[in-house]
């Protein structure tokens, strides 16, 4: 069995790389087994190891995908901070929003350890060669939209995610252990706000009704494609960036959220929906594949609305940018000044 010698004979042989010394410099292989024993013993692969290519541009893949995710999500409920019920309402949104903001740039950082600044990954989201969930590119038409997308995406999101603070990647797993307390609070927040209209009058609990009707196959959809045709699962679990399949994760959350409905006393939209004895777990009717790859396409409700938004945000955000660039190289310059009159 592989242990932590394993993993620093990997980092030894990244850093003499890096240093420029000889040693295993043209060993590859050696690379690869130490990497992969490291991987088997569930180490922790930190930014200066040695890792395949294929491994790190999966990483940048992913989290890119992920922090886009968190800040396009950011779009569908801020429609409604203006329109909130109430004060409480109002804040408790503009927090979620604020955390979301938050997210992005927990993950963004997380990138940038592998090599890839922020930057070219805005700018591969913004021409549309990197993509956020799909989930995102459906309209928030009614209050009740944000307590389902509370309970839903972001239940669906927690499903997902909480596997992923025992990713391979260090900064990766570190960065989701603090998102997945947030996101928790977050699905208790829609989960609340759902009960409060779900017993409220008839006419607000079948808002609710038609919110959870809307989001609940999409929200299936958030876990990806099923594992037989999804490029990159296989691999990823390999590595370790996963620990579950996309339909693994799916039946337990369909699982969990069973209960939560008959809590709520909403109905799930589905007919095909039923414990299964045998299995342990429920059975679910089919899900709309070629919707999911459209929305993925880019032909969703709302694509061009978020994609537009995000870079007219961007745009309208360069000035910051820029004076947060001169802030440092002028703070820069003055502590190298002080260095040399210390000298």
């Amino acid at each position: 069995m592989a242990t932590a010698a394993t993993h620093q004979t990997a980092r030894t042989l990244a850093h003499d790389s890096q240093d420029g010394t000889q040693a295993g410099v043209d060993d590859t292989a050696a690379y690869e087994r130490a990497f992969d024993a490291a991987v088997a013993a569930d180490e922790r692969v930190e930014p200066r190891d040695w890792m395949p290519d294929a491994y790190r541009a999966t990483l940048v893949r992913q989290i890119a995908q992920h922090a886009h995710s968190e800040i396009i999500g950011m779009q569908p409920e801020a429609n409604w901070i203006t329109r909130a019920p109430s004060l409480r309402r109002k804040a408790i949104l503009m927090a979620k929003v604020q955390d979301e903001a938050g997210h992005g740039l927990y993950l963004y950082s997380a990138a940038e350890t592998l090599g890839t600044g922020r930057e070219e990954l805005l700018d591969k989201l913004h021409t549309g060669r990197q993509k956020y969930s799909s989930i995102f590119s459906y309209p928030t038409l009614t209050w009740a939209d944000v307590g389902a997308i509370g309970w839903l995406v972001d239940g669906a999101a927690i499903t997902n995610q909480v596997p992923l603070c025992r990713c391979s990647y260090g900064p990766y797993a570190r960065a989701m252990v603090r998102i997945c307390k947030e996101e928790s609070f977050h699905q208790r927040q829609g989960y609340e706000l759902l009960l409060a209209l779900s017993r409220g009058t008839p006419a607000q609990h079948a808002m609710a009704q038609d919110a959870v009707d809307r989001w609940w196959w999409p929200s299936l959809m958030m876990f990806g494609p099923p594992d037989d045709e999804s490029a990159h699962s296989a691999q990823s679990m390999a590595w370790k960036i996963k620990r579950h399949s996309n339909d693994e994760l799916r039946q337990r959350f369909v699982d969990i959220c069973v209960p939560q409905a008959e809590s709520l006393d909403l109905t799930l939209p589905d007919p095909d929906l039923r414990w299964n004895e045998e299995r342990g777990q429920h059975d679910f009717g089919p899900i709309d594949w070629t919707e999911f790859w459209d929305v993925l396409k880019g032909n969703g409700p709302c694509n061009e609305q978020r994609i537009t938004q995000r870079r007219r945000a961007h745009d309208e955000g360069a000035w910051v940018r820029e004076a947060a660039s001169a802030y440092a190289a002028k703070h820069s310059a003055s502590g190298a000044g002080r260095g040399v009159e210390q000298a």
